[in-house]
């Protein structure tokens, strides 16, 4: 993160820290970010202060130039791990359990539509890559993202990127013009990096129309605030649905959604794992099956916790029998209670 050219931060491991490098000045600083600009196919000066765009390595760049950026140009760049990471490296890190790792596998093994929230840096993208990984080989999976960050190893993959509007104010892709053409593509699974506008609707009814095991990510900070916010970017599209219609179909369309943060000790957790269970009135019910719960912290500074569990019978129970996998459901829900 470089706030002009003499305050540069880098995260490690959670935390954020002042490093000693500089650039010379303003100007090589600039020069920088335009060559960097240049090299994606794109264009940065004060007609056009912003670039939001992805590196051949897979890294986000993002540059922002004066006037808009007060103290000098400002540059963030996100890398991703080389290393592949899955569930063992998650519990490995503390951030979930063995057992609610399992309970999720067992969620994208039996196809339930999942909805990963979470704030920016909280490991949303690492969860649904981990996520990912129990996708049947044999099926054909679409990605539709802003800026392609997703690592999928199957070997059946389209994945689609948005474009910007050109300097010309022409050419524009947006996220829901590629998930609804994604639906003419014969997936099997459609996984939307991340649902930011009116594609929600359209998410919405791919998931209700036969793709089931369908995933993506979305800025909220609890497991109904992403409930809230799904419904609110429905409406921005201008549908004209009423909430309750669109209540209906998200009761339908959503099966699991699961909260992650990343907390105090820079460690990220999976806060929260919740079904979408019904409607009551005009009201979704949800019920908890995971609920963090921070005990005390060490005196290592890093936080002890532990997970409340629900044994409330799941309404996708006839799926658990279907693929053979409720009692494996339930020995992960057992351990999880008598974990401390």
């Amino acid at each position: 993160m470089v706030n002009g050219p003499e305050r540069i931060f880098v995260e490690r491991s959670g935390k954020v820290s002042l490093v000693p490098v500089r650039f010379r000045d303003a100007a090589h600083l600039t020069t920088i970010c335009q060559r960097i600009a240049t090299k994606v196919g794109r264009r940065i000066d004060e007609s056009s202060p912003m670039v939001d765009a992805r590196l051949a390595d897979g890294s986000r760049v993002n540059i922002v130039f004066p006037p808009i950026a007060l103290d000098g140009p400002y540059l963030s760049i996100r890398k991703f791990s080389k290393k592949k990471i899955d569930f063992q490296r998650l519990i490995a890190f503390g951030s979930l359990t063995e057992p609610v790792a399992r309970i999720l596998e067992i969620a994208a093994r039996i196809r339930l539509n999942i909805i990963i929230s979470g704030g920016t840096g909280s490991g949303k993208t690492t969860l649904l890559n981990a996520l990912s990984r129990f996708i049947d080989d044999g099926e054909r999976v679409v990605t539709v993202e802003d800026a392609a960050e997703l690592q999928l190893q199957q070997p059946h993959v389209v994945r689609l990127e948005t474009r910007p509007a050109n300097t010309e104010g022409r050419g524009e892709i947006t996220q829901r013009d590629l998930v609804r053409n994604a639906l003419r593509m014969r997936p099997d699974r459609i996984i939307i990096g991340e649902v930011r506008g009116a594609e929600a609707f359209d998410m919405l009814q791919a998931m209700n129309t036969g793709h089931d095991g369908s995933m993506s990510t979305i800025h909220a900070n609890s497991t109904r605030d992403a409930l809230t916010r799904i419904e609110s970017m429905v409406q921005m599209g201008n549908f004209g649905l009423p909430v309750r219609a669109i209540r209906t179909q998200m009761v339908s369309a959503l099966d699991l959604i699961v909260q992650v943060e990343r907390q105090r000790d820079g460690v990220r957790r999976v806060l929260q794992v919740s079904e979408v269970c019904n409607m009551e009135g005009d009201v979704i019910i949800m019920n908890d099956i995971f609920h963090l719960e921070v005990l005390d912290e060490g005196a290592d500074g890093r936080l002890r916790t532990t997970y409340r569990v629900s044994r409330a019978r799941p309404g996708f129970y006839d799926r658990l029998t279907y693929f053979g996998l409720e009692r494996a459901w339930n020995a992960a829900l057992e351990e999880a209670e008598k974990r401390p």
